[in-house]
């Protein structure tokens, strides 16, 4: 097999890796991008997808299907949403339609399973934790050469902002920061200080911490983002609009009603874990996919 495309389909982003044979564990990239579709909204409050959120995401998934091109292979995985959503096989149905192939609605065990895969290139040489924060989940894995442990919270940028930070005032994001700190609290494992973060909000804020005039992953991964840096980022996104928020050089402006969201809930993870930084890197759950396509 000389090329496999891999689509991550989330509660907020539906992304595209195409990818080559490379090192093992380590795929080579062909091409990485992504589309902002919110696929999540409102599924929190309804547990149902909207009909204009599986327009859009069908959408988004037409046109990285499109970009991906021929590939000898293709896999798709959906995620917190997807799991959620009473009226998945509507969305699933189309999906297919588009990418040949009906994703699979993975358990959140098997999202953090694929994550710490991608994120390590198939393990790690000393006990790391991967934490993966979604729109609608978040995971956290942690293992040296696999993944030993694992649990998957129901928080996430999208769910956090529409159930406790609709407004973004002050209180709100008090609120938010205590709310996330007792979704953490379940986690009943050590979770060693050497710890890497993955997915969009991650990307996004490592970004904005390095003041980027454009986004660029070769300067995303690798970044090391400090718990100093992040309560100086979400005292500043709190200040913020949405337009002012949208603003920012490096982010998308799709990601903008959310990013608030999502940054409370990477601080709160790092409050709670007691983690004094976090490395940021791209590769995440597609480079998991990626890789066990191209190892079958």
């Amino acid at each position: 097999m000389s090329r496999v495309a891999a689509y991550d389909i989330g509660t907020n982003t539906v992304r595209l890796l195409v990818a080559e044979p490379g090192d093992p564990g380590r795929p080579t990239e062909v091409l990485r991008t992504n589309r902002v579709v919110r696929l999540g909204e409102g599924v929190d409050r309804n547990h149902r997808f909207l009909d204009a959120a599986i327009d859009r995401a069908v959408s988004g998934l037409t046109d990285l299907a499109e970009l991906a091109g021929p590939v000898d292979a293709s896999d798709a995985v959906a995620t917190s949403a997807t799991r959620d959503a009473e009226n998945r096989d509507r969305f699933l149905d189309r999906a297919e339609q588009v990418l040949g192939v009906r994703p699979r609605v993975i358990p959140g065990e098997e999202e953090a399973r694929l994550s710490f895969l991608g994120a390590t290139g198939g393990g790690s040489a000393r006990p790391v934790a991967v934490i993966d924060v979604g729109g609608g989940s978040t995971e956290v894995v942690v293992g040296a050469e696999h993944p030993e442990q694992a649990i998957s919270l129901q928080i996430g940028s999208i769910r956090l902002t529409e159930r406790v930070l609709p407004d973004r005032p002050t209180d709100q994001v008090d609120a938010a920061l205590d709310w996330a700190a007792e979704q953490f609290a379940a986690i009943d494992f050590d979770v060693p200080a050497e710890s890497i973060g993955v997915a969009g909000t991650f990307t996004a804020l490592a970004a904005i911490d390095q003041a980027l005039d454009t986004y660029a992953d070769r300067a995303v991964h690798g970044h090391r983002l400090t718990s100093a840096a992040m309560e100086h980022l979400v005292a500043s996104l709190a200040t913020m609009t949405i337009e002012e928020t949208a603003a920012i050089p490096s982010l998308p402006a799709s990601r903008a009603p959310m990013l608030l969201g999502g940054a409370v809930t990477v601080l709160a993870a790092m409050r709670h874990l007691q983690l004094p930084s976090i490395e940021v890197r791209v590769t995440d759950i597609l480079d998991g996919v990626a890789e066990e396509m191209l190892s079958a």
